[in-house]
């Protein structure tokens, strides 16, 4: 009996999947580029009075990418701790800004995140699916 139950084990055991090491969910481009998508067209929105948030679609974007992630074998604790991370908050506002500035958007002219909205809307970029212009 007791031989069965070591046979048993052990088959169970070989038909389970070996733990594989996750690379850290910055690392994960459909994430972090969703999330990175999301963040820039929220600044492009709070800057240009002219042009507002798809809220319920980055709402239900923002929801698939969770799930999509947790599809790729990360927990709701590891997801919750990517997005509230300081460190990572920081270097995505680091990526933004320079995202920004490389596409002509400055603080000083708020116009100039108009321009880029309107841009990003018309090409149907990811950032432009999020954006409305009124």
């Amino acid at each position: 009996m007791r031989m069965m139950m070591v046979i048993a084990a052990a088959a169970a055991l070989a038909g389970a999947p070996m733990a594989q090491a996750r690379p850290p969910l910055r690392d994960v481009a459909e994430i972090n580029d969703g999330l990175f998508a999301v963040a820039v067209a929220d600044e492009i929105r709070k800057e240009c009075r002219s042009i507002s948030a798809r809220m319920l679609r980055a709402l239900n974007y923002i929801n698939a990418l969770e799930k999509r992630a947790q599809e790729l074998g990360y927990s709701k604790q590891e997801i919750k701790a990517y997005v509230k991370s300081k460190e990572e908050k920081a270097r995505m506002r680091a990526r933004g800004e320079a995202y920004l500035k490389a596409n002509g958007a400055s603080y000083a002219d708020p116009e100039t995140f108009c321009k880029l909205g309107k841009a990003e809307i018309a090409k149907g970029s990811r950032i432009g699916q999020l954006l409305r212009a009124k």
